[in-house]
């Protein structure tokens, strides 16, 4: 608390836009448009949030795929935020940490620190396992977060959606 009015970062948050054009990646080998329920929670949660789901797409889990997809969502002026759903885990099949890590030109190091801490609280030392990441990529927002619904809810409800209006103008400046 500042002696004059509320805490800085609480008044970073409140300068952020208010919607905010989102973009959502679906990494997944088995899913559809039909049958992601995660893709769907994401996009319900933004809505609910009052920002814009400006691209949807749901990707094989394959680096040159996911690559391409980031890149074009990179390019796309009226996004502010892409969110990537699965390919967050050890498995052999899980490769969209790596493309994501690769383009990141700055990372938020403290968001996969805090998501495995909150997730630690829900499913034990299997946290661990969880390799969610953000940072910034051409002007924009990514958070890489895992596939199943109780983690597209814990990191849509307790991280990206209470920061994102604060991260997107932070990024503005």
């Amino acid at each position: 608390m500042t002696e004059s009015g509320p805490p800085v970062h609480a008044a970073h948050r409140a300068s952020g836009p208010a919607s905010i054009g989102c973009g959502i990646i679906t990494c997944s080998d088995t899913r559809t448009p039909d049958t992601d329920t995660s893709g769907q929670l994401i996009r319900d949660l933004l809505a609910g949030a009052g920002h814009r789901v400006d691209a949807y797409h749901v990707v094989r889990d394959e680096p040159a795929d996911v690559r391409t997809l980031v890149r074009q969502l990179g390019e796309e002026a009226g996004l502010d935020a892409i969110i990537i759903n699965g390919g967050t885990g050890i498995a052999r099949r899980d490769t969209t940490f790596e493309v994501v890590d690769g383009l990141l030109e700055k990372k938020l190091a403290g968001f996969g620190e805090l998501f495995r801490a909150l997730s630690y609280k829900d499913i034990g030392s299997s946290a661990m396992l969880s390799r969610a990441a953000a940072g910034l990529y051409r002007g924009k927002a990514v958070f890489s977060i895992p596939g199943s619904s109780g983690a597209v809810r814990l990191a849509m409800e307790a991280l990206i959606l209470p920061e994102l209006p604060h991260i997107v103008g932070e990024m503005r400046k």
